[in-house]
């Protein structure tokens, strides 16, 4: 990716999302490794599948660089307990689409004004077998760096992800992962200032990192 000001980075995304993403391909990079038997059942939803919105949002930092906000999730008995996921939830009855359920959930979770957000478009859907949720990612940016608010008891940290970091190839490294129910698994995972992002986060990132590339 070339060097670009905000206002053209924004302008070449918007434009690339209107062309077919690369979709599964992109996601398998940053996937964990499993028994190809179960391909079936890990990517494919139930009838029963919930569906959820997450926001990719981007932002300018002072001194120019263009950043995303990441959480840390604090401890709690679910599947999810300790990991670094984007901003979104699961879809209420009041929103109109999933990517109103992702400016909502951006505005709870990480105190962003929602009137503020623009949306760009979306990234590919993606089925999350350990907590049974169909998720689209949407795509937004504000003009701004926003002062940023972490909903207690959802959100204990909010982690900024330079999109320089996220393209840089000494980000992405591997490790053995305690998951849940007990499972030991051999992932791919973003460096983000220590911390580890893995499984469906990254995931969506590296269908992220493959269009970015192309601006």
């Amino acid at each position: 990716m070339e060097e670009l000001n905000f206002e053209s980075f924004i302008e070449k995304l918007e434009r690339i999302l209107k062309k077919p993403l690369p979709g599964r391909s992109a996601q398998l990079e940053m996937s964990a490794r499993f028994d190809e038997n179960l391909a079936e059942k890990y990517f494919n939803p139930g009838r029963d599948a919930k569906m959820g919105g997450v926001m990719v949002l981007f932002y300018p930092e002072d001194d120019g660089t263009i950043s995303l906000p990441l959480m840390l999730r604090p401890e709690y008995p679910g599947v999810h307990s300790g990991q670094i996921s984007l901003p979104g939830g699961k879809q209420e009855p009041g929103d109109k689409n999933l990517i109103e359920t992702a400016i909502r959930e951006t505005e709870e979770e990480i105190g962003v004004n929602s009137s503020d957000i623009n949306i760009l478009g979306n990234l590919s859907e993606l089925f999350i077998f350990a907590s049974n949720f169909l998720v689209i990612p949407s795509i937004g940016y504000l003009d701004y760096k926003p002062d940023f608010v972490p909903e207690e008891g959802e959100v204990e940290k909010i982690i900024p992800f330079p999109v320089k970091s996220l393209i840089d190839p000494e980000t992405v490294k591997t490790t053995n992962i305690q998951a849940a129910r007990g499972i030991r698994l051999h992932a791919p995972y973003f460096d983000v200032e220590g911390h580890i992002v893995w499984g469906a986060t990254a995931m969506m990132l590296s269908e992220l990192r493959t269009i970015l590339k192309n601006l």
